[in-house]
C-alpha cells in the first residue's frame, strides 16, 4: 500500500459515497486509476464493506449500551451464534479482563434491554453501561500518510 492508497482510504472513511471522479481530483490522478486502486484495496481486504451511519435515536432506538458478559470458553460458540441472531447487538468483541465479551447494543427502551440482559445471563455474569451521550464517533481510523 502506498501513499495514494492511504489517502484514498482516508477520503473513503469520511464519505464512502464520494465519486471516483472526486477522489481522482483530490489525489491528482485519473478516475480509472482510482477505480483500479479501489478494486485492489477491496480485493486485499483493506475495504471490507460500505455502510451508512444511521441516527439510531431518530429510528427510535433511544438506549445505547455496552454489556460485558463473562462467557465460559466452552460456551463461546453457542454465545456467538446467540448474539448473531439478535439484531440489537451491533458489535461483539472478545476481550481481556474480568469479562470475556463486550457487546454494543441498541434498544428502544430499558425494558427490552433488561429482557435481553436477563436472557444473556445464561452465558454468565453481566455488567451493563448505558450511554448518556456520545461525544466522539463513530469515525474512521485515520491512516498516517508518509509522503
Amino acid at each position: 500500500m502506498d501513499v495514494l492508497d492511504r489517502k484514498i482510504l482516508n477520503i473513503m472513511q469520511k464519505n464512502s459515497r464520494i465519486t471516483v471522479k472526486q477522489i481522482a481530483e483530490e489525489c491528482f490522478i485519473s478516475s480509472p486509476s482510482v477505480s483500479v486502486r479501489l478494486q485492489n484495496l477491496e480485493g486485499m481486504g483493506y475495504i471490507r464493506t460500505y455502510q451508512a451511519v444511521l441516527d439510531h435515536q431518530k429510528l427510535g432506538f433511544l438506549i445505547k449500551a455496552y454489556v460485558n458478559c463473562a462467557v465460559n470458553a466452552k460456551d463461546k460458540q453457542d454465545f456467538y451464534r446467540y448474539v448473531e441472531e439478535i439484531p440489537n447487538v451491533v458489535e461483539c468483541d472478545c476481550i481481556t479482563g474480568d469479562f470475556s465479551m463486550l457487546l454494543k447494543v441498541y434498544f428502544t427502551n430499558t425494558i427490552e434491554l433488561d429482557e435481553f440482559i436477563t436472557d444473556l445471563q445464561r452465558f454468565g455474569d453481566t455488567k451493563t453501561h448505558i450511554v448518556f451521550s456520545t461525544n466522539v464517533g463513530p469515525r474512521g481510523l485515520q491512516i498516517q500518510i508518509n509522503e
